[in-house]
């Protein structure tokens, strides 16, 4: 009897190994007869390929956090991330693994993600469907769009598909479901390129938003999804609307700058990737963290900016290449929303300070933005700012962002006080290193006179505002670090040249109803040799004194010989 079953289960297991064998042949056969042609379906991996002919910085173990996903309640995933920070390379990457009628080709050769043992099981394994939103909403109107997306998608698959037995008047989830139902079960994967495009791009109440939600609702929350996906992977700017404190898509586990969870060093360049492209380029490590770092993503404490790094590795020098991409569009649109305490708040970003925000109330629609939290919010999802999830604040990340944040300022007219503080700052940097003391006291009366309330001398952070707003054209030169307060909490600034730059180091100290000569005093006492052991042998000291009753400044200019 066992000799029996034991035959049976080897007959059992040949005619499988036989089956499975035929189905691949099949399956390769069908690629050799159906080339290539579809615009959401078989796409093939040229877009990929043309990512690793460029030159690809290897983020393929994306594809192993996936693959744990697919099959599983965790099988819908939406990453959202700002603009041009690799969204649609990593989707191109996943539809090139993933996808059945893709090439078996070396893309992957020499990847991470080829040593992985999921790498097999799941490769080249599914029918892809690619949607890229950005195409869809250029193409049609908002009355336009889902119609468009149904049609569209349903007649490529019908095409693609022919033998299926399709319900009458089938929408696209019926149709897809039809499909894998014919194939005994061989589940679908979805990749949603800039999903939000549709929420960005439509003006508001054109109900574009709400049948698009919907759509996705209907294919993705139905009773046959589970039994029609094996993964969906959504990609864009914004995470999922919310309805309240809802999302609207409340299956899908998302990844966001907020809460980049197991994600965090996918978002960006990391500090070694980055060093490692330095390897073979004529620009420093430091130069690109001074530009590009600065975003902190969940643990991942240094994330820079991808474009801009490739393509200052490219051109060979740095400069603000991220606003060419259209990244700050809508900046200005933003810091001039009239919400209380918004403009102080983007003064102290912009001299280098950090705020406190609450991200939970944001409803991730660029057409609600109720609050100064809300804005700061979403300055976050859009690359603008950096968020600490340890300290819940923001900060502006780099010298990129900064530089667009100050273009924005002064183009304002609601700005002015700033702006004008802004473009006089080159003219003080020159009076302090030219010794003109009264130039540098008078240029100080006129910023404190100005009635900004992030401007008055109340605290210790606000006195390392008015001296980095100030000072704000030194940064070209110098790196701005604000000491910690001292004695009645009034603290100093000291600006360090950059690498290559021959200017001499320069220390701010600032009192306040003593004299310009205790703060030249003080600075000497302190020393500073640890911040300055590696800079010229001459530092300039500036002691700066503010009188409460006369509401005037006094300055003393001074060289300091270092031992």
């Amino acid at each position: 009897m066992i000799l029996f079953i034991a035959q049976i289960n080897a007959q059992f297991c040949l005619k499988n190994c036989v089956f499975q064998f035929f189905a691949l042949f099949l399956r390769d056969l069908y690629r050799l007869t159906h080339p290539y042609m579809g615009r959401f379906i078989k796409i093939g991996n040229a877009g990929f390929r043309a990512v690793i002919n460029g030159g690809f910085v290897d983020k393929s173990m994306l594809i192993d956090v996936i693959n744990q996903t697919l099959n599983t309640e965790r099988q819908y995933t939406c990453v959202s991330r700002a603009r041009r920070f690799g969204k649609t390379i990593a989707a191109k990457m996943l539809y090139a693994y993933y996808d059945c009628w893709c090439d078996y080709d070396d893309l992957f050769e020499g990847l991470q993600i080829k040593n992985q043992p999921s790498f097999s099981i799941h490769y080249h394994r599914y029918p892809v469907i690619y949607l890229d939103m950005t195409d869809f909403v250029t193409r049609y109107t908002a009355k336009e769009l889902v119609p468009h997306i149904q049609s569209d998608v349903i007649t490529e698959l019908r095409d693609t598909f022919p033998s299926v037995a399709y319900p009458l008047n089938a929408n696209l989830s019926d149709t897809l479901y039809a499909i894998a139902s014919n194939r005994t079960h061989e589940k679908f994967i979805t990749i949603i390129d800039e999903w939000d495009a549709p929420l960005r791009e439509y003006a508001e109440g054109s109900n574009a938003a709400e049948q698009y939600i919907n759509l996705l609702r209907g294919l993705f929350k139905s009773a046959t999804a589970m039994s029609t996906f094996a993964g969906v992977y959504m990609t864009g700017i914004l995470p999922i609307k919310k309805y309240k404190t809802q999302s609207a898509l409340n299956n899908f586990h998302e990844y966001s700058a907020v809460q980049p969870g197991v994600l965090a060093e996918y978002f960006g360049f990391t500090a070694a990737e980055v060093q490692r492209l330095c390897a073979d380029s004529r620009i420093d490590y430091k130069e690109l963290k001074e530009w590009y770092d600065g975003y902190q993503i969940g643990n991942s404490k240094e994330m820079f900016n991808p474009t801009s790094v490739t393509t200052a590795l490219y051109n060979r020098y740095c400069d603000c290449y991220w606003a060419n991409s259209g990244a700050y569009d809508a900046l200005s649109a933003y810091i001039r929303m009239n919400f209380d305490g918004l403009k102080d708040d983007v003064v102290r970003l912009l001299a280098g300070g950090d705020c406190h925000v609450d991200t939970t109330s944001f409803q991730n629609d660029l057409h609600i933005v109720r609050t100064k939290d809300d804005v700061l919010t979403l300055l976050i999802h859009l690359g603008y700012l950096s968020y600490d999830r340890n300290t819940k604040t923001c900060r502006i990340p780099n010298r990129e962002v900064s530089v667009e944040f100050k273009n924005a300022i002064v183009a304002e007219t609601g700005w002015m006080v700033i702006a004008n503080a802004i473009k006089q700052s080159q003219q003080l940097l020159n009076d302090t290193l030219n010794g003109n003391q009264q130039a540098v006291a008078k240029a100080l009366d006129a910023i404190h006179s100005d009635n900004t309330s992030v401007l008055q001398y109340n605290d210790e952070n606000s006195l390392a505002c008015v001296l980095s707003i100030a000072y704000y054209a030194a940064k070209k030169d110098y790196t701005l670090i604000h000491e910690l307060p001292d004695g009645k909490g009034f603290a100093d600034v000291l600006l360090l040249p950059r690498q290559g730059c021959l200017l001499p180091p320069i220390i701010l100290e600032l009192k306040y109803n003593k004299s310009a000569d205790t703060a030249i005093k003080q600075i000497v006492e302190k020393r500073y040799d640890g911040e300055l052991k590696n800079y010229a042998a001459k530092v300039v000291l500036v002691g700066i004194n503010y009188d409460k009753k006369s509401k005037q400044h006094e300055c003393k200019i001074q060289l300091w010989q270092m031992q």
